[in-house]
């Protein structure tokens, strides 16, 4: 989608888009268009259940005396006033004039109205996924190219929103990534795409599995044994920073098909699996984002990619395995292999990167689906301000985020006398006690779990996304390392 900014002015052809309040329908310019054609807009209303709330949308069609295909109002409520309100209106036009057969839109910009928050909700509910889609009908084809914003100050919207596109370049990667199958996208192949990051500045490092296994990463690699694929840690770094600054740490979840190895899963849902590797598309889309709006900070992304199958090579429940930490893990259901891959990758990230901090994003447990279901990403930390941090983020992007506890009590409960610990902890806590067990191997770096199973992928339609890979995480992360770690300006 191309988004540009121009004055305001009325569009004189395609589509015309107007954001009316519930107290004021006809203020302000949808009041001058309205007037210029004789009331049209008034009677539309009239004839009509729209009553302005926010996101509501009314379609009128070649309205009189204006030359237009079509004209949109959007609701603002009793008025929008924060960012996440615009975003789902300027989502809201765009869903209703995407395959409308209208190839250009002028969105109108009253001055109450942020066009840059606007522009960012257009623009990302424009993403689809349809290139594998060969037979789509013409009439369910996008025909929407252009959206331009038509507002008092089109310079400075449009400066404002050159670093939100980048971000929005990010988020589309991730969703990319999510949506692909796991004939096309599985470890090598995914680190092939990460290498592509390496064209805007992002340094990129592939170790394969005679690297990880000299650095004693068999848990890591036990995951993946059982696969034809081999497994691979992806590092990536971001120096946007001071040389000497400690650079912040992502770690992703890269599990690019799980069928649960031999504690094999039930068939029904199982194609879902194809998304287990959420985290790592996460953590990817959000270099992207970082490096397109060259961020002030340094940032390491670390991604461990694996296949989890079922076949004679394949670990078994029961089956003892040493991670890069030295601590033993004795792996009672071959199902919890997100941590033990996570576990490789954050001692490995702490160890030689020294981060100031460490966040691991992962789609490890269906029990945070049961606690949270899809609309709030459950995180665990000790660190109250990266949790300060990650609440306000998730608040002001609409990626929301709920902190549950950490407590020696959880952790006792992933002890064994076989070894360190096991691989699951029982049928209560299930979140809890996979985030304790990560917990063990961060060595005290200042860190945070992220557990996305219910955000990173959605089977109806989202106000910024439709059915599919969301794009969770990124802006969240973006906006929580812009808001706390980078200065506010180069000077």
């Amino acid at each position: 989608m191309n988004i540009t900014f121009a004055p305001r002015t009325h569009p004189k052809n395609g589509a015309a888009v107007y954001f009316v309040t519930e107290d004021g329908m006809f203020d302000g310019m949808a009041g001058e268009a309205n007037e210029a054609a004789g009331g049209a807009l008034e009677r539309a209303v009239a004839a009509s259940r729209f009553k302005a709330g926010k996101g509501d949308v009314l379609e009128i069609l070649s309205p009189a005396g204006t030359g237009l295909e079509r004209l949109i109002l959007v609701g603002l409520g009793k008025g929008a006033n924060s960012e996440g309100d615009f975003l789902i209106c300027g989502a809201a036009a765009t869903a209703k004039l995407l395959t409308s057969g209208s190839v250009t839109a002028g969105f109108v910009i009253d001055d109450t109205i942020d066009p840059v928050a606007l522009a960012e909700g257009a623009l990302l509910r424009s993403y689809r996924f349809d290139k594998y889609r060969t037979k789509e009908p013409e009439t369910k084809k996008p025909s929407l190219h252009e959206i331009s914003l038509l507002c008092a100050e089109p310079g400075a919207a449009k400066d404002g929103f050159s670093p939100r596109k980048a971000v929005a370049d990010g988020v589309f990667l991730t969703r990319d990534l999510i949506s692909e199958p796991a004939n096309i996208l599985y470890p090598n192949s995914f680190a092939d795409r990460i290498r592509e990051l390496a064209d805007i500045g992002i340094d990129v490092e592939v170790l394969g599995e005679t690297e990880m296994d000299g650095l004693g990463m068999r848990s890591l690699l036990a995951v993946g044994q059982g696969s034809q694929h081999d497994s691979q840690l992806v590092i990536m770094r971001w120096m946007g920073g001071e040389e000497d600054d400690a650079p912040l740490a992502f770690i992703g979840k890269g599990v690019t098909f799980d069928t649960g190895g031999i504690s094999i899963k039930p068939s029904e849902g199982m194609d879902q699996m194809k998304w287990d590797m959420g985290g790592a598309g996460i953590v990817v889309g959000l270099m992207k984002a970082l490096a397109g709006r060259n961020a002030r900070v340094n940032v390491v992304g670390v991604v461990g990619l694996v296949e989890n199958m079922p076949s004679g090579t394949a670990q078994r429940p029961g089956d003892v395995v040493t991670s890069m930490s030295g601590q033993t893990i004795e792996v009672l259901n071959t199902d919890a292999e997100g941590r033990l891959v996570l576990a490789d990758a954050l001692w490995y990230c702490q160890d030689r990167f020294k981060p100031r901090l460490m966040i691991d994003l992962a789609t490890l447990t269906g029990a945070m689906i049961v606690a949270l279901g899809h609309e709030y990403a459950g995180f665990f930390t000790d660190d109250d301000a990266i949790a300060d941090g990650l609440f306000a983020a998730g608040a002001d992007t609409g990626d929301k985020t709920w902190r549950l506890p950490l407590h020696d009590s959880y952790d006792k409960l992933i002890n064994t006398p076989t070894a360190d610990m096991k691989n699951i902890g029982g049928r209560g806590a299930g979140s809890i006690t996979a985030a304790q067990f990560l917990k063990r191997f961060t060595n005290d770096v200042p860190w945070a779990h992220i557990d996305v199973a219910g955000t990173v992928w959605s089977d109806k339609d989202l106000p910024l996304s439709e059915k599919g890979g969301t794009g969770y995480g990124v802006r969240l992360l973006d906006r929580f390392v812009a808001d706390g770690y980078e200065p506010e300006d180069k000077s």
